[in-house]
């Protein structure tokens, strides 16, 4: 695929014009390339900052960990609960968080030292709808790698480029996306889901969606894996684990994985 240098470069303006600056850093692809290229052009003046919520998966938290240290990079964990506006998972949910997540990375780089708080967002998420979007430009986030125009799969061959291993990591997101609009939300809740999709990705199906409806799962595959779950020799054993996280019924979904499916049961 060929890359417009251009917009490498405009990339790499954009870091150095922010100068010493917090990057929002949740582990993923975007962040993670976005992360280590400041490292190279700005250097030092920059620090990687997690939020980590109970509704974030301690899967992410550590290959965030895992990732700075390799790079050698700083990096700060900031520990919130969950924000009581978002308690009952609300349909304008990701707006609040993104605000609430935002505000205290934006907190920490006051009380630091740091000019600028930065993040992951790219070109293709400005043409979906993000609520959490909104909330960020309002915050005076800067989004160096939408501003440069950069895609997902761009992104993605520049990560291969420079040998990061994450660069074909499944996109994720927050646990609370699993989760029905106007359901009270609880560690418990939390935990079953993190728990299963666990159990699915140690079996091989990373970038798996657990649905959770009452006492039922309903597992969301990447393409290509559905037929493979649905014949697993260990199928068994994936459903029984499943349900030792605290589900009564396991199903698959044929439609498979359809991002902010959760939204489209309103």
């Amino acid at each position: 695929m060929f890359l417009n240098t251009s917009k490498l470069s405009k990339l790499d303006a954009t870091l150095k014009a922010a100068g010493k600056s917090v990057i929002a850093f949740s582990g993923g692809v975007d962040s993670s390339y976005l992360l280590y290229r400041a490292s190279q052009v700005v250097g030092d003046d920059i620090i990687a900052v997690t939020v980590r919520t109970p509704y974030m998966s301690a899967h992410e938290t550590e290959e965030a960990t895992d990732f700075t240290t390799k790079y050698k990079i700083k990096h700060q964990i900031v520990d919130i609960p969950i924000p009581e506006i978002i308690r009952y998972n609300p349909t304008d949910r990701c707006y609040f968080c993104k605000k609430t997540l935002f505000g205290h990375i934006i907190k920490f780089a006051r009380e630091n030292g740091y000019k600028n708080v930065i993040d992951g967002t790219n070109a293709d998420d400005l043409n979906e709808y993000r609520p959490g979007i909104k909330a960020i430009q309002e915050l005076k986030v800067i989004s160096p790698l939408a501003e440069a125009g950069l895609t997902k799969q761009e992104i993605r061959k520049l990560a291969q480029k420079v040998n990061l291993s994450l660069w074909s990591k499944p996109s994720m997101s927050c646990l609370l996306t699993r989760i029905p609009h106007e359901t009270e939300i609880t560690d418990k809740i939390l935990r079953m889901i993190e728990k299963a999709e666990e159990v699915l990705f140690n079996f091989g199906y990373p970038g798996t969606r657990v649905r959770i409806h009452g006492s039922i799962a309903r597992i969301e595959c990447l393409p290509g894996f559905i037929n493979k779950i649905a014949t697993d020799p260990n199928r068994d054993e994936i459903v029984d684990k499943i349900k030792q996280a605290g589900f009564t019924i396991v199903t698959l979904d044929l439609e498979g994985y359809r991002s902010g499916n959760m939204d489209r049961l309103l």
